[in-house]
């Protein structure tokens, strides 16, 4: 059976693709094909052909589809833009990817209104909106057979611009033009996640589609023939209830996820049957081992973990068992080779912490970046993604942090996930961030930002009890270098709606502070 939507609308018009849990609405392969050829019509109808780009700025939505696997027909390249950007941030994408055609929808109508005062000639397409623009009308309009000289498409992805402006990933040309041509992501997807290919997958999405993980494992499902039950956002019992619901088989998650559902009431945990869930995914972040572990213990040995990035230059997976056997790890490489280097490049021994490389033969380019893609590269033409960790003397790799978040304290370096993976598993702890702020004394102080489970805990003097705590929670784990100089407690964190937590803002917001006590 070939793997790709276009032969499952062939085979099994009437299979349902995409199912959204909060609407309910559905969209079957048959109805998908329809509509992405009519996109990729829509696509030349507007001038853009193979090699060219157009963003996406949606919320969580059954189109989205639409606009992947038509542009999956039409060579084109689909730049999303992550619906937590500003108007400039938004503005600055869509200009530098060189992008011809916005389509976004009416729930993003305010910022619209500011990216055509920067792109005054930027086409734009609008769903759920009124005349002139409307995406609907436009879709409608074209034919619903294949274009003539069908070609794979690509997706540039823009790093969530944690330090500086964000950067597109230009991933390297498809080998094979052909849309139906196999991805390197289906064998890792059926070879190590042990994903069916039978077309039973059931695969639920609690995350944003612009991100690389949800636009990939989807896209993946669908070759796949599988249903992608997508969540418009995550709320932790609503995906237990979706898994109950439609059956789920398989899903992909972040830590944070994670930790939500562990501060469920064990009663609300326990009312949901999860039988049917046989393949749990994990990615983005090091999980906390105690919070893995209790995944493992509450979902049994269907916990599997990867570490890859947007760039795709390769990828660690490990399985339940062998977690279990070496507890946070993140596996060995089944995508590319693992080097860990020192500073000046040579290869370190096992056990040694050094920056994380990979070697493989197709590597990605930041766009109108040669400076990034240069930083990235090893003179041995390996790359890394910026994470710092080490290989065990089994090749198992595990991770300490990334290096962007470093924080150097009196010259000693102190790595946050550390501190951090601590506090998310106090009880009285929702959520927190540990970032470096400028210190007059240390160059940098260790700051805790936490969300405390319970509002209450806001106030001065439950904070103030809440941080004696935390402080004796964390005393016999952390030597005394690493302990947080300041608790700084909040209602919440800027947090991705994928669980990628946005330190700059922090640390921006810190460097402020210290330049205005300074003046």
């Amino acid at each position: 059976m070939s793997m790709h939507p276009i032969a499952h609308a062939a085979n099994r018009p009437d299979h349902p693709a995409v199912i959204m849990t909060g609407s309910g609405k559905q969209i079957t392969y048959g109805e998908m094909e329809a509509e992405s050829n009519r996109f990729a019509h829509l696509l030349r109808a507007h001038g853009i052909g193979a090699g060219d780009a157009f963003a996406v700025l949606l919320e969580n939505r059954i189109e989205y589809f639409t606009l992947i696997w038509g542009s999956q027909r039409a060579g084109t390249m689909l730049v999303p833009i992550s619906s937590r950007l500003t108007a400039p941030e938004a503005a600055y994408i869509i200009r530098d990817a060189q992008a011809k055609l916005l389509i976004t929808s009416g729930h993003f109508a305010a910022m619209l209104d500011d990216i055509r005062k920067e792109c005054p000639d930027l086409n734009v397409l609008v769903m759920d909106a009124g005349e002139g623009e409307c995406f609907a009308a436009a879709l409608a309009a074209q034919p619903s057979d294949p274009i003539p000289g069908q070609s794979a498409g690509m997706v540039m992805l823009y790093s969530s611009g944690t330090t500086g402006r964000p950067k597109g990933i230009r991933p390297a040309p498809p080998e094979d033009p052909d849309p139906a041509a196999p991805v390197p992501l289906i064998g890792l997807a059926v070879m190590g996640a042990g994903m069916p290919t039978d077309g039973s997958m059931v695969y639920l999405s609690p995350a944003p589609l612009y991100h690389a993980a949800p636009i990939g494992w989807c896209s993946v499902v669908h070759r796949l023939g599988g249903t992608v039950v997508m969540m418009e956002k995550f709320d932790p019992e609503e995906a237990l209830k979706a898994i109950e619901r439609y059956k789920v088989t398989d899903s992909q998650w972040v830590p944070t996820h994670f930790v939500r559902f562990l501060k469920l009431d064990p009663a609300v945990r326990t009312r949901y049957d999860l039988s049917s869930h046989q393949r749990a995914l994990h990615a983005a972040a090091p999980c906390p081992v105690p919070i893995k572990r209790e995944m493992i213990e509450w979902w049994g040995p269907i916990v599997n973990e990867y570490y890859a990035g947007s760039e795709m230059i390769g990828m660690t997976l490990v399985k339940s068992e062998h977690w279990l056997a070496k507890p946070g790890t993140v596996g060995v490489a089944v995508h590319g080779k693992v080097h860990v280097c020192g500073p000046e490049g040579e290869e370190l021994a096992p056990d040694q912490d050094g920056l994380i490389f990979f070697e493989n033969e197709n590597l990605p380019t930041y766009h109108n970046d040669p400076a990034k893609t240069a930083e990235a590269m090893h003179p041995k033409g390996w790359m890394t993604l910026g994470d710092i960790g080490h290989l065990d003397k089994d090749g198992f790799l595990f991770l300490t942090d990334r290096k962007s978040h470093m924080i150097i304290s009196g010259g000693v370096n102190i790595y946050p996930q550390e501190i951090e993976n601590l506090l998310v598993t106090h009880p009285k702890v929702m959520d927190a961030a540990v970032i470096g702020a400028p210190c007059p004394d240390l160059g940098e102080k260790v700051v805790a930002v936490v969300q405390p489970k319970d509002t209450s805990d806001l106030g001065a003097d439950a904070a103030a009890a809440l941080e004696a705590e935390l402080r004796d929670f964390l005393a016999p784990s952390l030597s005394k270098i690493k302990m947080p100089k300041l608790f700084d407690f909040r209602p919440e964190l800027p947090r991705e709606a994928n669980g990628k937590l946005y330190k700059r803002e922090l640390r921006d917001e810190y460097a402020a502070k210290a330049k205005e006590a300074a003046a």
